[in-house]
This record gives structure tokens, C-alpha cells and sequence, in this order.
């Protein structure tokens, strides 16, 4: 195996160990909800005036996607929509007092994760980072440059 598959191979192990424990604490604090559920509560709670719009461009999905999502948690008493008085077209999201518990125990764990994770990341080095993170801004420039050949948008359904 060369070094090009090893690094491709360490990233990918990496980062599925690291989903796997956080998923762990993430399905014992949010049971009941799925990952696009909490991410769609996390955007809303970080961003005012969230609308299917900036949600779909946000995950990468399409607006139908989104707009399925967003009744579901409607439904589930997570968020309200909106609509400002100069425009009466948009629709916008908001988090309930439901919803903003669940983005608030969601904020609480990746801060715990953070914690878990630095004493690591105290033993890297500065020039460590910025190696890793030139290899990354490379490697994404690379796999969009070849998305962009197909001439296909990417969409999480497109995966």
C-alpha cells in the first residue's frame, strides 16, 4: 500500500472513530431525533432568519428535501415558521422553547467533544496544523475541480 492510501485510509478511520463516539453520547442525549433533524435545529439556532433556501445550500440538499424536513420538525414542536411584515413571501424558521432545549443539550455536547478531544490537540503543533490544513484546502480544491467536470451540483441525494 503506498502513502497516498495510507493518509486516505488513517483519514477515513479517523473520522469514523470519531463519529462513532460521538454518536454514542449524541443518540443517548437526543433520542427520538435523527441527525438532520439536529442539524437542521443547530443551523436555525445559529442563524437568524433561516429560510428552506440557506437551509438547503447549508446541508447541500434540495429544497424539497428541506421542506419535508422543516414540516417534520414543525410537527414535532421544534420550530415555528415566520414571516416579516415588508415580506410577505418568505417564510422563515425559528426554534420553540422545545427546539431551543434540544439545540442547547446539542451545543453541550460538542463543547464536551472539544474538551474530550484537546488534550490532543495541546500536543500539535502549529506547524503540524497548517501542514494538515494546506493538505485539506488542496485535496477539497482537487474534488471540486473534478465535481465540477461531471456538471452535476452536488446534493446529498446525488451521493
Amino acid at each position: 500500500m503506498n502513502k497516498d492510501e495510507q493518509v486516505m485510509i488513517g483519514l477515513w478511520n479517523m473520522f469514523k472513530k470519531r463519529m462513532w463516539l460521538d454518536s454514542i453520547k449524541m443518540k443517548a442525549g437526543l433520542k427520538g431525533y435523527n441527525p438532520s433533524e439536529i442539524h437542521c435545529i443547530a443551523y436555525i439556532g445559529e442563524n437568524e432568519d433561516s429560510n428552506v433556501t440557506k437551509l438547503a445550500e447549508s446541508f447541500d440538499m434540495t429544497r424539497g428535501a428541506i421542506s419535508k424536513l422543516s414540516k417534520k420538525l414543525v410537527k414535532k414542536g421544534l420550530i415555528e415558521s415566520y414571516q416579516k411584515p415588508e415580506n410577505k413571501k418568505e417564510v422563515y424558521f425559528e426554534l420553540t422553547e422545545q427546539g431551543k432545549a434540544i439545540y442547547t443539550i446539542h451545543e453541550k455536547m460538542h463543547r464536551e467533544f472539544k474538551n474530550r478531544d484537546q488534550p490532543f490537540f495541546d500536543q500539535v503543533t502549529e506547524e503540524q496544523l497548517d501542514v494538515i490544513l494546506s493538505f485539506a484546502e488542496k485535496y477539497n480544491a482537487h474534488l471540486d475541480a473534478e465535481i465540477k467536470k461531471l456538471g452535476v451540483a452536488m446534493k446529498s441525494d446525488n451521493l
